[in-house]
């Protein structure tokens, strides 16, 4: 069973507002076992809304449109729904009388034209509004042989939720056939997409009875997956299996498996060790720690550190010499090494972590860094003494020290997220190492 949810309002159609109510109509018809396949957002023209609900309720089992309730003439989801399913309207009575009554207790004179609220199609049931003036709309029929619910809501987020909690939800759950949905959420950091489903496809279509699909971005790739059964545990077995085959293939590329972003992975994996963590930045300015901070608990292993933009700074706070700075420059490898060794001895951390690049849009600096390209960062951990290892194939490093090149194309904002993310990867697999 599949619906499809239509936004009414020429105002989303900007860049100045958006469509929430379908996230949250979404989440509530995953919760019956419906699967949302389409969303739609129309402006205010009766043409263009109505072909849009005829496609709609020619495809979907449960229809929902919101907005375009009140009481302006570019309101016309009811004439809209009205054509689409060739039904008339009619002026409820009731429902006028308790508008009137709604101005009148607010010593207002209600304006004419607020009766079109009072417009009820023909066979649909009535929704009540608690929190406004326009009343949601209610339909039960059958198109073609096949049963349809078409359900008009107001657009007001507010007056939407609590009239589908009241109204809707009851009557969807008495009316559609019982069904589960499970799913589940696999996150990869810094693997292209294509090597994911290259990898994966031949194991998901296995499995044409769960949903799976691919989102790339942000340095990172999800796999989620989706089923639908008559029963929860049939459901979340189901798409449990194919996880735990995905899980085989992709092993270690895997850092999530429950949904976990990765700054809570690898807080996760330095408490569990035991161990405490310090960052001097650079190009990211402090993007790795807010990251981490942004994690409830994070102040009991990560310590802090510095955001060492300017090249005296290195020196002040990560004891990075002066003479390297001045002769590797300041976008090195060897400055990141110290960057790293240096956070950690001033803070008495278990690791440190140190980013220098160049994130543009201009060149580096004059002396070393000035031919050095846009995009070149360097990222640099460091392990106290006693958790020395040694350095991973492909990686520099002094035992105790690892480091990485790397070349992030992209604007400015582009280059110091991957970095954080390159940090925070390689630090998760480098505490791997330590199990």
């Amino acid at each position: 069973m599949i619906a499809e949810i239509i936004a009414a309002g020429s105002e989303m159609l900007t860049p100045f507002r958006q469509d929430t109510n379908s996230l949250y109509l979404t989440s509530e018809l995953n919760a019956l076992g419906v699967s949302v396949a389409f969303k739609t957002i129309v402006g205010d023209n009766l043409e263009h809304l109505t072909s849009a609900a005829k496609i709609a309720i020619s495809r979907a089992d449960v229809v929902i449109l919101s907005g375009g309730l009140g009481p302006t003439e570019d309101d016309m989801t009811r004439e809209a729904v009205g054509a689409a399913l060739g039904l008339t309207l009619r002026r409820d009575s009731e429902i006028l009388t308790g508008m009137y009554k709604r101005f009148a207790a607010r010593r207002m004179t209600m304006p004419p034209n607020n009766a079109k609220q009072a417009d009820v199609l023909h066979g649909a049931e009535v929704l009540a509004n608690a929190n406004g003036s326009a009343p949601g709309q209610y339909i039960d029929t059958v198109v073609g042989r096949h049963r349809k619910i078409v359900i008009l809501l107001p657009g007001p987020p507010k007056e939407l939720k609590a009239m589908y909690e009241a109204e809707c939800r009851p009557r969807l759950a008495a009316t559609l056939p019982e069904r589960h949905l499970a799913k589940r959420m696999l996150r990869m950091a810094l693997i292209p997409e294509s090597q994911v489903d290259a990898r994966t496809a031949p194991i998901y279509r296995q499995y044409p009875d769960v949903e799976t699909t691919i989102l790339a971005g942000a340095a990172e790739i999800q796999l989620h997956f989706l089923c639908a059964k008559e029963s929860e545990r049939e459901a979340q077995a189901r798409v449990d299996e194919l996880v735990e085959k995905i899980e085989h293939e992709l092993a270690e590329a895997i850092f999530s498996s429950h949904g976990e972003s990765l700054e809570e992975v690898v807080l996760l994996m330095l408490g569990l060790r035991h161990m405490t963590l310090a960052a001097a930045e650079s190009c990211t300015g402090g993007l790795l720690a807010q990251r981490l901070t942004a994690v409830p608990g994070s102040s009991r292993y990560f310590l802090g550190g510095a955001v060492v933009y300017a090249d005296r700074l290195k020196t002040t706070f990560a004891d990075v010499p002066e003479e390297m700075v001045r002769t590797e420059g300041p976008v090195s490898e060897a400055v990141a090494r110290a960057l790293a060794v240096g956070i950690r001895s001033r803070t008495g951390a278990a690791v440190g972590v140190g980013i220098t690049g160049i994130a543009g849009p201009g060149p580096g600096a004059p002396g070393p860094d000035a031919e050095k390209p846009i995009g070149l960062v360097y990222v640099a951990l460091s392990f106290a003494a006693a958790l020395s290892f040694a350095a991973a194939p492909g990686l520099g490093g002094d035992g105790g020290t690892k480091v990485v090149e790397l070349q992030i194309p992209g604007d400015r904002e582009r280059i110091r997220w991957w970095a954080s993310q390159h940090a925070l990867e390689l630090l998760r697999r480098s505490l791997l190492e330590r199990t």
